[in-house]
């Protein structure tokens, strides 16, 4: 069992002796057995789970000398473990309310084509590398491209969450829970819906997804500043804003608003990233092909409806690696960290992980 324990769920992220998953155990001195109960049929980690436990198994009696036999838990079991992962609270309920100690930033950009995206998947991935708790939800319904950004599927052929009745499991992607409409859709399928069925699809995502204890939450907001902005404002009530533009005035002009939303529903606006900052050519010299001073107007007119300052966290230069990891799934802070854009997201993740927590006047659950 202490070898077992540390064979770990890539789903619920614990270990599987924590989770009930564990049956029959023996050991005769030469094999040592196990049966590994999974929590549904078809369970997508089900070879990586045999795997581990069959190496635990032989960390004991030695290569070669492991069995195990995988088999799926009872209906009552699995009622058992959803009652340990929701740790008591009803079901669908919102673990982000305003007692969450969950740090949530809303990534918004005013127009679509500034590289929110790829800048939001980014930087989840360096939030978990720096060893965070981090979940990442799409709510750019109308044109989601999360799961494909982290290597989970193309539209229509996404890695799906999986199910444990009423509960959902997201995938885990380089250490990002994910969770995005894409891995509901047959086909790369449009998505036709209006304020109250795009209100009911990301409160879904909240309170229908086991995110279990994160550090970080981010939410890929659609561009512009319509009914899933305001709906996830009202929702996640402890979060702030993220506003990435380019260095175009005119973008710059339209980001302005994409924060200005944030402030009407209650949310601070914790920074800009002004994304394209330039182009590095051959020699070094810096090519401004969107031109310059983006994100410092935004920030300024920010800071000015706010009422406290509001810093640019970092400046985001054109690369071609950027651009490829995105359309191949593979994030380039992860794959290739050294390269420039990847450095400047990094640190940006950093500014973030560092800025205060803020818990003044906030309601907090204290168990005495």
């Amino acid at each position: 069992m202490q070898a077992l324990a540390r064979v770990i769920d890539p789903e619920l992220r614990l270990p599987i002796t924590e989770l009930g998953m564990v049956g029959d155990t023996s050991w005769d001195g030469e094999v040592a057995s196990a049966t590994v109960k999974l929590t549904v049929i078809g369970c997508p980690a089900a070879a990586r789970i045999e795997a581990d436990a069959l190496v635990a198994l032989e960390s004991v009696a030695g290569k070669g000398n492991a069995r195990v036999e995988m088999t799926v838990m009872t209906a009552e079991e699995r009622a058992v473990l959803k009652e340990k992962l929701r740790a008591g609270k009803p079901a669908r309920t919102n673990p982000f309310d305003s007692t969450t100690l969950t740090r949530i930033y809303l990534v918004g950009s005013g127009k679509g084509g500034v590289g929110k995206s790829s800048v939001t998947a980014n930087l989840a991935v360096a939030l978990a590398e720096a060893g965070n708790r981090v979940g990442l939800i799409d709510a750019d319904i109308f044109g989601f491209s999360i799961p494909g950004q982290l290597g989970l599927g193309a539209a229509g052929n996404t890695v799906k969450p999986t199910r444990i009745d009423d509960l959902m499991l997201p995938p885990v992607a380089y250490g990002v829970k994910v969770i995005s409409i894409g891995m509901f859709l047959e086909g790369n399928q449009p998505v036709a819906w209006r304020g109250p069925m795009l209100h009911r699809a990301v409160a879904q995502f909240l309170t229908d997804v086991h995110w279990g204890d994160l550090d970080y939450l981010l939410v890929d907001l659609p561009p512009g500043t319509g009914d899933i902005a305001i709906s996830l404002g009202q929702l996640l009530p402890t979060a702030q804003t993220v506003v990435v533009t380019t260095p175009q005035l005119a973008a710059a002009e339209v980001a302005e608003r994409s924060g200005s939303v944030g402030l009407q529903t209650g949310q601070k606006v914790a920074g800009v990233i002004e994304n394209m900052a330039w182009f590095e050519q051959a020699d070094g010299t810096k090519l401004e092909l969107f031109g310059s001073g983006g994100a410092d107007l935004v920030a300024k007119r920010l800071s000015e409806l706010q009422g406290t300052p509001v810093a640019v966290l970092g400046q985001i230069p054109i690369s071609v690696a950027l651009r490829e990891g995105s359309d191949a799934g593979a994030p380039v802070v992860a794959e290739k960290p050294t390269d420039a854009a990847a450095v400047a997201i990094a640190a940006i993740a950093q500014k973030l992980a560092n800025a205060p927590m803020g818990l003044a006047g906030r309601r907090l659950k204290l168990n005495l």
